[in-house]
């Protein structure tokens, strides 16, 4: 009988501690790793990883599969670019704690905030619980290709609570946020990874109102975190729009230095945003120096739309003839995108700006025509763009507007056209302000958004990018290899009290991946329609993937989905039982 399971020889490791590469072994038994270094014995299946890099299976911390979860086994995209584990439940939305007459306004928030097609979550989830244990219960029923974890999220929470008195500006009692802090706590003792809020104007349900949370006093959510500190562990994770009357940093530092706990909030250069990024991180940082433990998650690259016909976003969607069409089948407004008469009198037209909230005028002024900070999505495009590529100059250079060039670049490729619009993390033109946040022990690379914004956003491919730009492509300045491998295995898995996994050491769970860095390369994205009810989504692969796997089993080669489905549900902080290192 075979010593091990599996054997990975040759390779170059890159451990996920920081350290330096090494060309060694990696042994797996029973879904853990038995031995690195030099391994002798055979196995049942060994892979030979020369020339490879071998690394721990990437951790994603900030995802929205709060529904697709529950029905899906292989969890793309996320999984295509290298994820072993997801944490899900961001921005205060998800669909546990759920009263039955609330499951079609929790669908309707997570649509409107998440850009996820409602018909899909209606018809993909079977509501088989009601309170946050019984979610859980539900998830832990469906293996999967990654392990899953997930906040108690505030929508649903508050939502459960006040019922029809839920609306914006809504004041709880103090019986409501004792019955708020209650169910945190059970969520977070079942197995809950920690608590999420949202307090963004940017997020709003299907109808235009602003999430449950953003109105949220400080009272309220610190309440919330001593319910966390009661059970014993669990992260607050927050989105906001940092203004500084609400002085968040000061409730955030408060809430960690009495509880304990770490808190983390969405960190991003925006010129929405009344406090700039460098103000954020003074900020965390002075109340990280006086006993907190906040800790900023940073996104690799511009958060953009990818806007195209088909998707979610255009810039020609406010546009009287568009509206004519905007319902019918996609061959008809294929035919009419296609005629000149229709394109000419759409151009020639002003944007209907009539229903557009104030409060989000700015954002919507840019997608409609913000030609210079809008890019061809092009077979080699990089994400960080220079002014000169941007569709302003280019229009300038064929001789059209701006309107007639992003008009011809949608429909291209038969109306499969891209363009990209970075909306926050891009304001300077470039991605410098990042490069030091990569070396910093006080922020994680997050924001993949991974299941969500299905037909605006791509980024669960971050991890690609992150190898593809960061380490290996960059003309602005690359990062380390190892401190990029250790920041999106090692340190978000610590966030979270993950200490099982996002190293190779012997005792960890067998999360690895097997990649070819000559070969890796973002594919362009493309429009499925393969969600439940025909729901859409915005997909990205990856060449160079020459393996995962999860548990010590081989999910994917090549890309390719093996059909093995070893991941399961995480409940609560893992621990890891440490065994002797092989020489």
């Amino acid at each position: 009988m075979p010593a091990y399971d599996l054997i990975i020889r040759n390779g170059t490791i890159v451990d996920g501690t920081g350290q330096d590469r090494f060309t060694g072994d990696i042994a797996v038994k029973d879904g853990l790793i038995a031995q690195v270094g030099k391994v002798t014995g055979d196995a049942a299946e060994e892979i030979d990883a020369q020339g490879h890099l071998v690394t721990p299976g990437f951790v994603d911390i900030h995802t929205h599969y709060d529904g697709q979860a529950t029905w899906d086994q292989e969890m793309a995209p996320s999984s295509w670019h290298g994820v072993t584990t997801v944490v899900m439940g961001n921005c205060g939305v998800g669909f546990a704690p759920a009263k039955p007459d609330k499951h079609e306004w929790l669908i309707g928030l997570m649509e409107g905030v998440e850009d996820i097609p409602g018909t899909a979550l209606a018809e993909g989830m079977n509501w088989d619980w009601e309170t946050f244990p019984e979610y859980l219960d539900a998830l832990e029923k469906l293996p999967r290709t990654v392990d899953v974890g997930t906040h108690v999220p505030h929508g649903s929470v508050r939502a459960y609570v006040l019922g029809d008195r839920e609306r914006p500006g809504a004041v709880p009692t103090a019986e409501d946020i004792a019955a708020m802090s209650r169910i945190v706590e059970d969520g977070v003792r079942a197995g809950a990874l920690g608590f999420s809020t949202s307090r963004t104007v940017l997020h709003r349900d299907i109808g235009g109102e602003v999430v449950p949370g953003t109105t949220a006093t400080a009272e309220e959510l610190v309440e919330i975190g001593r319910a966390m500190g009661r059970a014993g562990h669990g992260v607050f994770e927050m989105a906001s729009d940092m203004m500084r009357e609400w002085d968040e940093f000061g409730w955030m530092g408060q809430m960690s230095r009495e509880t304990g706990l770490p808190v983390t909030f969405a960190a991003l250069q925006s010129i929405a945003k009344e406090m700039p990024l460098d103000e954020q991180i003074e900020s965390m940082r002075a109340e990280n120096d006086n006993g907190a433990n906040i800790v900023a998650q940073i996104a690799l690259r511009g958060n953009g739309i990818v806007m195209a016909w088909q998707g979610t976003v255009h810039p020609f969607r406010l546009k009287p003839s568009w509206k004519e069409i905007e319902d019918l089948p996609w061959e008809e407004q294929k035919a009419k995108l296609f005629d000149p008469e229709f394109k000419a009198r759409l151009i020639a037209e002003q944007h209907d700006f009539s229903e557009v909230n104030q409060d989000i005028m700015g954002l919507i002024m840019v997608v409609c025509g913000g030609w210079n900070m809008q890019f061809e999505m092009d077979p080699d495009f990089n994400y960080e763009p220079t002014a000169e590529e941007s569709i302003l100059e280019r229009a300038k250079a064929a001789g059209l507007s701006g309107d007639e060039y992003a008009y011809d670049l949608l429909c291209r490729d038969g109306g499969k056209g891209f363009i990209y619009l970075p909306i926050l993390n891009y304001a300077d033109g470039n991605l410098d302000f990042l490069k030091d946040l990569q070396h910093a022990d006080d922020t994680v690379n997050s924001l993949s958004d991974g299941g969500a914004h299905c037909g605006t956003i791509c980024d669960a491919a971050s991890p690609t990018f992150m190898l593809q730009h960061w380490v290996r492509d960059r003309a602005r300045g690359t990062i380390g290899l190892e401190n990029a491998i250790k920041r999106q295995c090692n340190d978000t898995a610590r966030l979270y009290g993950l200490e099982d996994r996002g190293v190779l050491a012997p005792g960890y769970l067998a999360d690895i991946n097997i990649i070819d860095m000559d070969r890796l390369k973002l594919g362009k994205p493309w429009l499925a329609f393969d969600l439940p009810a025909g729901g859409k989504r915005l997909l990205q692969k990856a060449e160079g993937y020459v393996a995962t796997i999860k548990n010590g089993k081989v999910t994917f080669r090549e890309g390719e989905w093996t059909g093995a489905a070893p991941g399961g549900l995480i409940r609560g902080p893992q621990r890891v039982e440490l065994l002797e290192a092989a020489e």
